[in-house]
């Protein structure tokens, strides 16, 4: 969903988000059963997705990168859903790599995020 979504891979950084400015520009939609995804009425740009699943994880929100100005400083901290990756998407920092089961296991069961 994310590369259908980002046309690409997704890279998104986790974000506590109490209010939004200029939230009349912005528009989302239930993705998925566990997640809603947002984005600019005005652009199209894909701005963020909320975990919407009942469970410790609900509201955490994670904003798409590609909004950013200076992401210079950023390291890529997890790859998720890796067994659906293309085979020529390679990243080689040594992220943490996780399946789909373990993403959901992950935000129904209250594990820290990283």
């Amino acid at each position: 969903m994310c590369r259908r979504w980002a046309s690409g891979p997704l890279l998104a950084v986790h974000a506590a988000i109490d209010s939004i400015e200029g939230g009349d520009n912005i528009t989302s939609y239930p993705s998925s059963e566990w997640a809603e995804r947002a984005f600019c009425k005005t652009c199209g740009t894909n701005l963020y997705y909320k975990i919407t699943a009942e469970g410790p994880h609900s509201g955490a929100t994670h904003v798409s990168v590609g909004i950013m100005d200076d992401i210079s400083d950023m390291q890529l901290g997890r790859e998720i859903f890796i067994e659906e990756k293309p085979a020529g998407y390679a990243f080689t920092d040594g992220a943490k790599q996780m399946t789909g089961a373990e993403v959901f296991a992950e935000v129904t069961s209250g594990s820290d995020r990283e």
